[in-house]
């Protein structure tokens, strides 16, 4: 069955894909968006939109009406290592339209998109459209094709569709190592607490993000533990949690059982080529994060950005762009590549000795943990990378009469 044609398929209605949406549409663009869900609802998909992010949408015009979403705000963050409390970064001093995290539910925010999309008369978005395969001939992709039998026919098919792309499947994939795996969970927050705090207990890492009236908890494991801890069942988890955290309460009742812990398998790659002719690959699809620094939404809208900047004009105008769709990669895999080798360190200085229970490396605290602790000024300089990012992009892209 035949479908109707546009000028750009973007499939994953995830941050990336709807940004990217959003920019082409708004460039006079016809795009349609392919989400292979219902709604947007997911739990602990990624709830941290950076200042870099914020500041997009204040270049678009659209920051004022992001803040009026249901969020909290974080500017700081501290470390618990082993009893010791210790300040490690700081954004208040960013000169930026929103020196802070925004933690928004990821469903809040791209609602917030969809709202914004649905003002622009070339962007369409379909949901519970998953795409099953693309569509080709010897020389290029030419669209793509759905579960229902239909066929979506576009000049350029860009990927938005994370870790599980389809894309995966026909580009060069380079797997880097995650030692870690982490489970999710969300505990009742009672009296005032940091806005964000990791503490470092034995062999325990809990990192715990402030939602306003609860904790969002990420517990930090072995890559392949999940099973072992669970066959010693829920109470024993829930006994590990407290023995970590002793200010989380009513655990029990947060955590009757694992149906409320969710399991994130970490992945960090990215590919080696982003694209074939008539079809690009962005954000998760291009490059798969680990949670630590909680980039993985942000780099993705970075990336949507350039993707506009470079190939919104020549898509408007109608102007063949294979030849352009390389830019986007070159332009994109220096930050990529900084913030994967961030987080490996991460992985290898802080994390891998905290969980393999290295006493002799996890006992104290690291010294540029300590070293930030000591000196406020420092804490700027975490700040800093949180708030703008590697490369951060501004929009560029061109602006149609709607």
């Amino acid at each position: 069955m035949a479908g109707t044609n546009s000028a750009v398929i973007v499939v994953g209605g995830g941050p990336a894909g709807m940004m990217t949406g959003y920019l082409l549409a708004r460039a006079g663009v016809r795009v349609t968006v392919l989400e292979k869900h219902a709604d947007f609802f997911r739990d602990f998909r990624g709830d941290t939109v950076h200042p870099s992010t914020m500041e997009i949408l204040d270049e678009l015009g659209l920051l004022e009406a992001f803040l009026q979403r249901p969020h909290h705000r974080i500017d700081r963050a501290e470390i618990d290592w082993n009893g010791q409390s210790m300040n490690i970064a700081d954004l208040s001093h960013l000169k930026m339209p929103a020196p802070f995290i925004a933690m928004m539910p990821q469903w809040e925010f791209l609602d917030f998109l969809r709202t914004e999309c649905a003002k622009l008369p070339q962007f369409a978005l379909r949901m519970s459209a998953r795409v099953i395969g693309y569509l080709k001939t010897a020389k290029r992709v030419t669209g793509v094709r759905l579960a229902d039998g239909s066929e979506l026919e576009a000049g350029l098919t860009i990927s938005c569709d994370g870790r599980s792309s389809l894309a995966r499947q026909m580009l060069p994939l380079e797997v880097l190592d995650a030692p870690i795996d982490v489970f999710w969970f969300a505990v009742p927050k009672t009296g005032a607490g940091s806005a964000f705090r990791a503490i470092v207990c034995g062999a325990q890492m809990i990192v715990q993000l402030d939602r306003g009236d609860y904790w969002q908890c990420a517990y930090v494991i072995a890559k392949g533990a999940s099973q072992a801890i669970k066959a010693r069942g829920i109470a024993a988890f829930r006994a590990e949690i407290q023995l970590a955290s002793p200010g989380l309460t009513d655990l029990e009742n947060a955590l009757p059982d694992w149906d409320h812990v969710s399991l994130l398998s970490v992945s960090l790659d990215r590919l080696r080529e982003w694209s074939r002719p008539g079809l690009l690959a962005i954000g998760d699809a291009a490059h798969a994060m680990s949670p630590v620094g909680g980039i993985g939404i942000n780099l993705a809208i970075q990336d949507a950005v350039a993707t506009a900047n470079l190939l919104a004009g020549p898509l408007a105008r109608g102007e063949a762009i294979d030849r352009l769709l390389s830019k986007v990669q070159a332009r994109r895999i220096l930050p990529t590549k900084l913030v994967q080798s961030g987080q490996r360190a991460m992985h290898e200085r802080l994390l891998r000795p905290v969980i393999l229970g290295d006493r002799a490396k996890a006992e104290r605290a690291p010294l540029a943990v300590r070293l930030l602790n000591r000196f406020p000024l420092l804490r700027r300089i975490p700040g800093y990378f949180i708030g703008h990012g590697v490369r951060q992009e501004h929009v560029r892209s061109p602006r149609a009469d709607v």
